[in-house]
């Protein structure tokens, strides 16, 4: 009986594309290091970034719940037709679910960082809200009329 009933009452359940997740993670480019290394050192209070990052059937190369930003890095393969095809499809189904996708060639991180950084800047402090994945509900109307009182 020992202290098996604490673990039974509370399984740890491990999302199974936690270690392709990983694997990702040890397979990174150069580009994608570089970029890690500058997501890393941006204030805390604008962003909290997490690298392939699940999100549905697809693994984000970098995401930021918080603000609903994507970010993914792109080789010379992304050019060709059935990439750019299967992108879209990854971008649209990441748009209905509130993300914004930026995309960048390794070329512009590994050339000019400091104009993905500003790129990704704009995104973070844009005070816009992302997008919601479906239509919100209407307003209901306030009780009452929302009328305020006046003080006698």
């Amino acid at each position: 009986m020992g202290g098996s009933l604490a673990a039974e009452a509370n399984p740890t359940r491990i999302d199974a594309r936690t270690g392709l997740a990983r694997a990702l993670r040890r397979a990174t480019t150069e580009a994608e290091k570089r970029l890690w290394w500058h997501l890393k050192r941006l204030p805390t209070g604008s962003s909290h970034w997490r690298r392939q990052a699940p999100i549905g059937p697809y693994f984000a190369d970098f995401a930021c719940h918080e603000r609903r930003v994507v970010i993914e890095v792109d080789g010379g393969q992304h050019g060709e037709a059935a990439s750019a095809t299967a992108d879209a499809l990854r971008t649209d189904y990441l748009a209905t679910r509130g993300y914004r996708v930026l995309r960048f060639w390794n070329n512009d991180i590994l050339n000019n960082i400091e104009g993905v950084l500003t790129v990704i800047a704009q995104a973070l402090g844009d005070d816009r809200m992302p997008p919601t994945p479906d239509p919100s509900p209407p307003r209901a109307v306030r009780a009452g009329g929302g009328e305020r009182r006046r003080r006698v």
